[in-house]
């Protein structure tokens, strides 16, 4: 656990009793101040008034006489598409609203430990990209932690240690509220439409990933500059005076000019600064395949250089590998039917890059929409044979499909059952939903574990 100090014997509001929540309450209690929690859910208050904190409802004016400080968890809106009564009582008092993100980086600062922090934000691959960079950590012999929105909470991740890294994948949600940003080095992939109700448009959400780079002004920049996004930030985060570094990305695009870039020549990944520094084949790579994955790679490679990793040390962790669960994981084969568990896709973007690694694809869809819905995958349709529709979308997304072939199947298991029994030699029955899960499981690891257990259970009657 974190410690946070600075905030001995104050009153500090905790909103939002969830993973991140409790791990703040806790790190506050540590550092001798004194939480008042409060969750609009009576278990979540259950729970941690069970570990003997306080509980106060902090949308009462009363609540805010003697408390200074807010800190909000991530799923918590603070602006759009409304503030929550208890932000909007907190700022009435003048208390100051953060989080704990924020208050990660300031506790850091109060300690003699020398430690690089690798933060990596972006719409697609930041859980992978994140698992990669400690994966190669890791296999270079480097001490690390790895948390953020992935795995341990921030404030949940073991004190800090003299020559650790600290690798930390971020959402917009959790850069949006940070009142402190100080990255070593910040990594941005790319930018997709998502979440945009809770960051008011686009423009907005766009602004909370950019926070990373102005507030927290990192030693080194490493910027995908396939999109327009990342052209942009990277014109925006440009040093002319050489005090920081940037290295850009892509997979798309050659960039063989004098600057730092990593990029994709056909299947073959390309270090170069005014002349080729290195190459990997990603081919070798069985659990890097696809652009997307690419990219990641190239993120990753880059950050490894810049902590000063050998190329034969990168190359040898790229190929051991693993993978991330519920992201293009691949369960199994049964009858030569594979099984692939992409329930992490929530976004068309996000699902577009299963549908482009695929072929034969029985493609199971669904659940609460995005805006916009499964559009923009439409011009992919001649890989999928079929669509099995479930959730809440289906039909939207049948409407959307037109002609292409669908069955609208209400929830998974009938999906994967019509799907396993439609499938032949040669096929994919793949899970990217292109849809959050919450209308009918409570996570997207949750509705990815269900489709793992119902594949296997094929496999092994095969």
């Amino acid at each position: 656990m974190i410690t946070v100090r600075g905030y001995e014997c104050a009153r500090v509001g905790v909103l939002g009793l969830g993973r991140s929540g409790l791990a703040a309450a806790r790190s506050l209690a540590s550092g001798g101040a004194i939480p008042i929690c409060w969750d609009d859910g009576e278990a979540a208050r259950n729970a941690a008034a069970a570990e003997g904190f306080a509980i106060e409802d902090l949308t009462k004016d009363k609540a805010w006489a003697d408390t200074i400080l807010l800190v909000v968890s991530p799923g918590v809106s603070h602006l759009f598409p409304k503030s929550h009564p208890a932000i909007t009582a907190a700022r009435r008092a003048g208390a100051l609203v953060d989080n704990d993100v924020s208050l990660f980086f300031r506790s850091l600062a109060m300690t003699d430990a020398e430690v690089k922090v690798i933060c990596i934000t972006g719409s697609n691959g930041k859980s992978t990209t994140t698992a990669l960079i400690d994966h190669i950590l890791a296999s270079c012999g480097k001490p690390r932690q790895m948390g953020g929105n992935i795995g341990r909470g921030v404030l949940d991740l073991d004190p800090v240690a003299d020559g650790e890294f600290v690798v930390l994948e971020l959402s917009s949600y959790q850069l949006d509220l940070a009142r402190a940003l100080q990255p070593d080095i910040a990594v941005f992939l790319n930018l997709s439409p998502d979440h945009l109700d809770r960051h008011g448009g686009e423009g907005g959400y766009f602004a909370a990933k950019r926070r990373l780079f102005e507030l927290g002004a990192p030693d080194h920049s490493i910027i995908g500059v396939d999109d327009d996004f990342g052209q942009f930030l990277a014109t925006a985060t440009q040093d002319p005076a050489g005090e920081s570094a940037l290295t850009k990305i892509a997979t798309t695009q050659k960039m063989k000019g004098d600057d730092r870039s990593v990029f994709m020549n056909k299947n073959h990944l390309t270090e170069w600064k005014g002349k080729q520094i290195a190459a990997f084949d990603m081919r070798q790579a069985p659990n890097l395949q696809g652009k997307h994955n690419h990219q990641n790679a190239c993120a990753a490679w880059a950050v490894a250089r810049a902590v000063n990793l050998g190329p034969k040390l990168i190359q040898n962790a790229l190929i051991s590998f693993p993978g991330l669960p519920h992201r293009m994981e691949s369960v199994g084969e049964a009858n030569g039917v594979t099984y692939v568990n992409d329930s992490k896709a929530t976004n068309a973007d996000a699902a577009e890059k299963a549908l482009l690694t695929y072929e034969n694809i029985h493609w199971i869809a669904g659940g609460v929409a995005k805006a916009g819905g499964i559009e923009p995958l439409l011009p992919l349709m001649d890989r999928v044979t079929k669509t099995y529709l479930i959730g809440e979308a289906t039909d939207e997304f049948a409407f959307q499909l037109g002609d292409h072939p669908f069955e609208a199947c209400g929830d998974l298991s009938a999906a994967i059952a019509k799907a396993a029994a439609n499938a032949k030699e040669g096929d994919v029955i793949l899970l990217s939903p292109a849809c959050a899960s919450f209308d009918q499981f409570p996570s997207f690891e949750a509705r990815g574990d269900a489709f793992r257990d119902a594949a296997l259970k094929l496999i092994e009657a095969a």
